[in-house]
């Protein structure tokens, strides 16, 4: 993989996390949040593609298509793990 690709799936994986919180909302934790997570399941997503030969949406040596689905679920995943409960305890 060369390095334009590198960077371009970072940017992609940045440009998942970036969108899903600006539907979502929250705070800058909250994205810092949804870079990280977006940033390591994308690459992990990749590699998973890469293993078994999945090549759907493809863009070059990027398998962007089981990535992306990765993020997705990722995302929804640290969204509900870091929801607060607002209600007080009686």
């Amino acid at each position: 993989m060369t390095i334009l690709a590198f960077i371009l799936g970072s940017v992609l994986a940045a440009g998942y996390g970036a969108l899903y919180h600006l539907v979502r909302g929250g705070s800058g934790v909250r994205l810092f949040i949804y870079l990280i997570v977006s940033g390591i399941l994308f690459w992990f997503g990749h590699l998973v593609a890469n293993i078994i030969g999945f090549t759907f949406l493809s863009i070059g040596p990027i398998r962007a298509g089981l990535a992306s689905l990765f993020v997705l679920a990722g995302l929804i995943a640290a969204e509900w793990l870091s929801a607060v409960d607002s209600r007080e305890s009686s």
